[in-house]
């Protein structure tokens, strides 16, 4: 079966299947994409971050605060 026209990039190349790793936004940690459940999503200023578990456990307070993660 075909995909329809325009399924795909817009150079009309197929999407590629290697996902990209996701990279903890304090301390460089990376994880296959999707991250683990135990990692945690933020968006600052439109911009997503992601923070491994170990980071978002010791900052916790700052992220329910919701401090920008420079703050902490």
């Amino acid at each position: 079966m075909a995909s329809p026209p325009g399924d795909g990039d817009r150079d009309g190349s197929p999407a590629d299947p290697t996902p990209l790793p996701v990279v903890c936004g304090h301390c460089g940690a990376r994880a296959a994409d999707p991250p683990p459940v135990t990692w945690t999503c933020s968006v600052e200023h439109g911009v997503h971050r992601h923070f491994c578990g170990a980071c978002a456990r010791e900052n916790l307070r700052a992220i329910e605060g919701r401090l920008d993660s420079n703050w902490w």
